[in-house]
């Protein structure tokens, strides 16, 4: 049987987890599909956390930890929590700012296999597309894929998108203790693991719809670090295969 736990990542999203959860809510009751959700909190200054826990939702935890540190450390943490309970088949990774709708978790769901699998939802194929975002945003996002699918030698359409569904057959066999992303070039890492690991990709088209509210986690660092991190894991995987057992 299929059970998904769905990991999300906060930094001051007061506002926005609170209409997330609603949404989830709702989604849940009428799912054919079991689910939870783990909300992983840096911190956050607007008490994101103690929101979350004052709702007191049965199927939702909250991992709280001491700081802001990025992405990538949040997503592990949340790995390490979901990956020691063996109910979980599927780990389903989404925003909390409402740029990953639930309105496309049933497409995703439906993709769902039991093989070794990674199910990435896709701005940047037919079907998919994105909302009030300027040109700007658009040609940073094509062109960083296309730059990570030229230097890592991975055809897929949206290596840099937060919005997948990994199954637990897949992270239990990649060394993620190993790995050390800590921006969006997580999502990079990720996405080359899972390759060199030999999992099954399956894209899904999503639309993506820029926050409404609170403030971009993304700026022009975090693009350069993802640049040059991809720029490495290009020149390691020209030299041997990584992140296997």
């Amino acid at each position: 049987m299929t059970k998904i736990a769905i990991l999300v990542p906060t930094y001051n999203e007061a506002v926005s987890i609170v209409e997330l959860l609603g949404k989830l809510t709702n989604f849940r009751s009428n799912s054919q599909y079991e689910y939870d959700l783990v909300v992983i909190d840096d911190n956050s200054p607007d008490r994101t956390a103690d929101i979350v826990e004052n709702l007191a939702i049965p199927w939702v935890d909250i991992i709280r930890r001491p700081g802001k540190s990025g992405i990538g450390p949040a997503y592990r943490a949340g790995f390490s929590k979901v990956l020691a309970d063996p109910q979980y088949t599927h780990i389903a990774t989404m925003d909390a700012d409402g740029s990953h709708r639930v309105e496309d978790l049933p497409a995703m769901f439906a993709a769902i296999t039991s093989s070794k699998t990674l199910i990435l939802g896709v701005r940047w194929m037919p079907g998919g597309r994105v909302v009030n975002w300027p040109r700007s945003r658009q040609l940073l996002s094509k062109t960083g894929t296309r730059y990570a699918k030229l230097a890592l030698g991975i055809n897929l359409n949206d290596l840099t998108g937060g919005f997948r569904i990994y199954s637990a057959e897949l992270l239990n066999s990649l060394k993620l203790k190993d790995m050390d992303a800590t921006g969006y070039c997580f999502q990079i890492e990720m996405a080359m693991a899972a390759d060199l690991a030999g999992a099954k990709t399956i894209q899904v088209p999503i639309t993506f719809v820029e926050r409404i509210a609170g403030e971009s986690k993304m700026s022009f660092g975090i693009a350069i670090e993802a640049f040059g991190y991809v720029t490495k894991l290009g020149i390691a995987r020209a030299i041997k295969g990584i992140y296997r057992r």
